[in-house]
């Protein structure tokens, strides 16, 4: 089900004889419960359990199947002038993402989340797009990236980045120790690696941008 609804969306989006606005509407409206509501037990699950060891498991494959989802929500949302709740669920409650990072949960699954991440951080509405804004003038986005800034700020604040590997078998985040059996060089995933920066620097800027005081800003 996951895997359907994911390519109708982005057939959706592909075709450009077809009203996207109007389509999105009527196949999303009355999913937007649903949707949050598997975003919801999806993300809570606990998942260090013996299901997700492997990177090829079913439970695996499926988590993957949702990411994909998640992301043609993204993509979708710039077909609205106001985004329903299923669109906006990624940037509100990014924090069951950031503990999914965060868990024993197989590096690919863990990859795969920081560049939906990464996607978050670069996402512009039509009209901004059009601009060259660099900040959002759409009211929900807005208010979206702040969410999304905030709980970025406040996990990276603590230790979350010192949990982030930055490849399958080598070093943390932060750390200085080579993999065993690698070169200092090319032990890290240069992707993740820029990815988690852009995220954080975005977030940094966005809420230094909307921040009222000045020691909110420090």
């Amino acid at each position: 089900c996951l895997r359907t609804l994911a390519a109708i969306l982005k057939e959706t989006l592909k075709d450009a004889l077809v009203p996207g606005a109007g389509v999105l509407k009527k196949l999303l409206a009355p999913l937007d419960a649903v949707l949050e509501g598997f975003y919801n037990a999806i993300l809570l699950h606990h998942f260090d359990s013996h299901h997700y060891t492997s990177p090829y498991s079913e439970d695996t494959n499926n988590l993957i199947s949702f990411i994909d989802l998640l992301e043609a929500l993204l993509a979708s949302r710039i077909e609205l002038d106001l985004p329903l709740r299923c669109q906006r669920i990624l940037f509100l409650k990014v924090s069951y993402v950031l503990n999914v990072i965060s868990s024993s949960i197989p590096y690919v699954i863990k990859k795969k989340f920081i560049l939906l991440l990464k996607k978050c951080v670069l996402y512009k509405s039509r009209e901004d797009a059009k601009s060259g804004s660099l900040f959002s003038q759409a009211p929900s986005l807005c208010e979206d990236m702040l969410a999304l800034s905030n709980a970025v700020l406040q996990v990276v604040n603590l230790t979350w980045l010192n949990q982030i590997p930055l490849s399958g078998k080598s070093s943390y985040f932060g750390s200085s120790e080579a993999a065993p059996g690698h070169d200092s060089q090319g032990s890290s995933d240069q992707t993740v690696l820029r990815a988690l920066s852009l995220v954080l620097l975005k977030a940094l800027e966005f809420k230094i941008h909307n921040s009222a005081t000045e020691a909110e800003i420090k």
